[in-house]
């Protein structure tokens, strides 16, 4: 009888863990409000999606009875709508923080996973969390979540005496799909209970398999929808004020206009007219002592949104578009005043054919800035110019067998006049196997730059991957030639190496007594120069990430240099190297589960090199407390010291007949970083949200002795070098804001930010100095603005006129 009850069991959960769930829609004429309460009869009639299944930890696991869920879908012909019952037997229970816009918080959730093509390669993702806050992405498997893409779509979220209920109004101009009359989507439903950190799904999730978007459910039933016109128009307008010790308070009235457009019911076209990015959030400079620039973040919400197709390659460092001028400042050189490359207009356009074929143009243009250097030795200024430049991309992405892909990327610089232009050509391929148990991918990019004399360079690059079970591994290599320059439009450090890799993991997939999640991977990489075979870089490391069954997060790694290697990148000089000495290393990390009110990250580490006292040590720590559901304050330090780092501070050239440097100085340096952060919040709803924002950075690099560069890559001393090299960078930012989202899409926001930063060669180190010093109105910019952005759907004004 037991027998027959297990082959039962086994028969029953094959049937439902093994076959993609199907929910069928029913087409409404009736108005639906978006209020949480389910009320309309529409409701009533429509098919229930339940049964739901545990994501993690316990993957497999039935949800209990007394958490059922239940989710019913309706359409017409403007959106589609959800409501979802979270049943829940301890509804005083329910996490509920407030929170803005994309961050969940803690509390409970709710999510829809939507694609349109049924391809299983890309999900629209919209939450909603229980303090009734909105938040929404773009996920593949390839790129992961990207939640700067943010949709307009309707959400209400209420908390009953037998859980919470979530009704939900998504308009098909936030969803991408074919024209075909009768649709089959792929759907699947999320759902977190916070306080136990246990996620569910409506159709099973393995987690054995390596794929997230390509085990959803379908939705079917919806026919011959008639989607109205999608136009969205947002003006804005801005007011800022600037004051600083150095000038005037002045007023700056701006304003302009974003469009969006639905070429059709897969394609959409954005543009910028009159750009504006004077709120976007400060940048967290560093003292940047390496041979490379160092490189930022995007906070332009238009080059962030949407740009998944544009990744592709990774050839977009879209930072590029109005960033720093391509010259260079020599030294004791200065700006008269500090260049601002404006943008004067950028669009996009995006989507993908029914057949699967992705396809992506981006193009910006900037205006031509002339820009005086002033010297400050000999008083002499000169001019410079960064010229009217145009920049696009243009990417064709086809997806076949639901699972890969195979892209071409093209990038392209052209500058007005006798100025450099850069052209890159990809091709990018990512090949599954239909289980999606091995992966394959790679790409191979080809470089044009046309300047005093044209250079051609190729990268390219072939992993392959087991990408299922507890053990998985993973193998590849990478050669890029030494002309080979992405960076008019992408960002690139090193070039003329080869170079091989591999790693091997395990994970569980279910808890064990002690643990909920537990993970260890070891990699190995080794790099060397492609025209002498030295090597420059060995590197095998190990790690361990686990999360106990109190939700406390613990880690661990060790990674170590066994071999000496040469560096061609720090002397600053072609054909020249620096041997780096080998190096062992290690850090833990741990951190409290955030539930609590009270929880802290630590994190410390550690380096020894095989030079006399060379190395290398610091911490992170970072205590939170959540005083509410509405308020909440963020702390985080940071220090790391680094004893007798060897670093370059200086080229000389004694003779004026030698193309390159025959002296190369060194230093032998004490390079000490400190950092505090503060972030805040209070949440008056999850529409109206005051948050700070404050950064304090302090960098000093100081020199103990000057080297010399020998031509076999060994450091001698150099006692006749007496030029003071040492570095001290300070800095401090502060953010205070104000947001209101009075309506869908439109939001008020008001900043107030000031920033001072100083750089000096004589070393303070008082650390009560170095921030006073910063916090005087001489030192200190101040910035005041108000911004207004109204969203306007062209269907409801029509409708209303």
């Amino acid at each position: 009888m037991k027998n027959h009850f297990l082959y039962f069991f086994l028969i029953s959960s094959f049937i439902c863990f093994g076959q993609k769930k199907t929910l069928q829609t029913n087409f409404i004429t009736d108005h639906i409000i978006i209020d949480g309460t389910l009320d309309e009869t529409t409701w009533q009639s429509a098919a229930i999606a339940t049964d739901f299944i545990m994501f993690e930890p316990d993957n497999g696991k039935k949800i209990p009875d007394n958490k059922k869920t239940e989710v019913r879908v309706l359409y017409d012909n403007d959106a589609i709508y959800i409501g979802a019952i979270m049943h829940d037997e301890r509804p005083e229970k329910i996490l509920r923080e407030i929170t803005q816009r994309d961050n969940f918080g803690t509390a409970d959730l709710f999510g829809v996973f939507i694609n349109g093509f049924n391809d299983g390669q890309q999900d629209f993702q919209f939450f909603v969390n229980a303090a009734d806050g909105q938040a929404d992405c773009i996920t593949t498997d390839s790129n992961g979540e990207d939640y700067s893409w943010d949709a307009v779509w309707k959400s209400k979220a209420v908390i009953t005496d037998e859980g919470w209920v979530v009704e939900m109004r998504i308009p098909y101009a936030a969803l991408r799909f074919s024209s075909e009359n009768k649709q089959t989507w792929g759907l699947n439903f999320f759902r977190e209970i916070r306080r136990d950190r246990h996620k569910y799904t409506w159709n099973f999730i393995d987690s054995k398999l390596g794929t997230f978007t390509q085990q959803t459910g379908t939705l079917e039933g919806i026919e011959n929808i008639k989607p109205p016109t999608r136009l969205f128009l947002l003006p804005y307008s801005s007011f800022y004020v600037n004051a600083s010790g150095q000038q005037k308070t002045t007023g700056t009235l701006k304003g302009g206009l974003d469009l969006k457009y639905g070429i059709n019911d897969a394609f959409t076209l954005d543009m910028i007219l009159v750009p504006d990015f004077g709120q976007t959030k400060f940048d967290d400079q560093i003292l940047n002592l390496g041979p490379f620039e160092q490189q930022f973040n995007e906070n332009r919400s238009f080059f962030t949104e949407g740009t998944d197709l544009f990744s592709k390659g990774n050839l977009l460092y879209s930072r590029r578009i109005g960033g720093s001028p391509a010259y260079k400042l020599n030294e004791n050189e200065s700006f008269t005043e500090t260049p601002n490359i404006n943008l004067i207009n950028a669009f996009k356009i995006s989507g993908r054919t029914k057949d699967g074929l992705g396809i992506g143009i981006l193009n910006a243009v900037t205006k031509n800035t002339p820009t005086t250097i002033f010297n400050n030795n000999s008083g002499e200024s000169r001019t410079e110019v960064e010229p009217l430049t145009n920049y696009s991309v243009l990417v064709l992405d086809q997806r076949f067998r639901k699972n890969s892909s195979l892209a071409f990327v093209n990038t392209n610089v052209s500058r007005n006049g006798h100025f450099r232009d850069g052209n890159v050509t990809a091709l990018v391929w990512d090949l599954n196997t239909k289980k999606n148990t091995y992966n394959i991918s790679g790409d191979f990019k080809y470089s044009f730059i046309n300047e005093t004399e044209d250079k051609t360079g190729i990268n390219s690059q072939l992993n392959f991957s087991e990408t299922s079970g507890k053990f998985r591994y993973g193998a590849g290599a990478d050669i890029t030639t030494k002309d080979f320059d992405n960076n008019d439009l992408g960002i690139n450090f090193e070039t003329n190496y080869y170079s091989i890799y591999g790693n091997s993991s395990y994970r569980i997939l279910n808890p064990t007594k002690y643990f909920n999640t537990f993970s260890a991977q070891i990699n190995t990489y080794s790099q060397f120069q492609k025209e002498t075979g030295k090597i420059q870089s060995s590197n095998i490391s190990f790690q361990i990430n686990s999360n106990n069954k109190k939700n406390h997060y613990f880690g661990m790694g060790v990674d170590a240099n066994p071999l000496e290697t040469y560096d061609y990148y720090e002397p600053r000089s072609a054909d020249r190297f620096v041997i780096k000495p080998t190096k062992i290393g290690g850090f833990i990390y741990i951190s409290s589960n955030y539930n609590n009110s009270f929880a802290i990250d630590f994190n410390p580490s550690f380096a020894v090199f095989d030079e006399t006292g060379r190395k290398s040590y610091g911490f992170s720590l970072g205590p939170r407390y959540r005083f509410s559901d509405k308020l909440s304050l963020n702390y985080n330090f940071n220090f790391f010291r680094q004893n007798n780092n060897k670093g370059y501070v200086d080229s000389i050239n004694d003779d004026m007949n030698l193309a390159t440097p025959n002296t190369i100085v060194f230093t032998n340096r004490n390079v000490i970083t400190y950092s505090n952060t503060l972030s805040g919040k209070y949440s008056l709803s999850s529409k109206m949200n005051f948050n700070i924002s404050l950064r304090q950075y302090w960098s000093f690099a100081e020199n103990k002795n000057i080297l010399s560069l020998q031509q076999n890559g060994r450091l001698t001393d150099f006692p006749t070098y007496t030029t003071n090299r040492n570095s001290s960078f300070y800095s401090w930012n502060t953010d205070l804001s104000y947001s209101w989202w009075f309506a869908p899409g439109s939001e008020v926001s008001v900043l107030y930010r000031n920033n001072a930063a100083g750089f000096e060669r004589n070393i303070n180190k008082d650390f009560g100095d170095n921030v006073t010093n910063l916090l005087n109105n001489d030192a200190l910019s101040h910035v005041f603005s108000i911004s207004i952005r109204y969203f306007i759907d062209y269907n409801e004004v029509k409708n209303k006129f």
